[in-house]
């Protein structure tokens, strides 16, 4: 008999992580990467990447109603933005390291 599990995560301090990001994504200079000559149909683009410790709780539950599992967790991510000429820096990327 298959059974449904819903997993969920809850982060221990979600506004750092965002805090952290946003700075990422607004940082206040250029390199220039996204102002190159690159043939037509494709486009330069700059980057931005940072690695932080994220730590939260993983919750899974079965659908029969028993008791959740709560597991706490550390683990790294990696986060990438990318930037275009005239573009502000979008966040394009997100990707545990575990």
């Amino acid at each position: 008999m298959k059974q449904s599990l819903h997993i969920s995560a809850r982060i221990d301090e979600p506004g750092f992580v965002q805090n952290l990001v946003e700075r990422l994504a607004y940082r206040r200079y250029d390199i220039g990467y996204g102002k190159q000559w690159v043939p037509n149909g494709l486009k330069a683009l700059e980057t931005s990447s940072t690695e932080t410790y994220v730590s939260g709780t993983l919750a899974i539950e079965m659908e029969d109603g028993s008791e959740p599992v709560n597991m706490p967790f550390i683990t790294s991510f990696v986060f990438t933005c990318i930037k275009g000429n005239s573009e502000p820096y979008q966040l394009i990327w997100s990707s545990s390291l575990n």
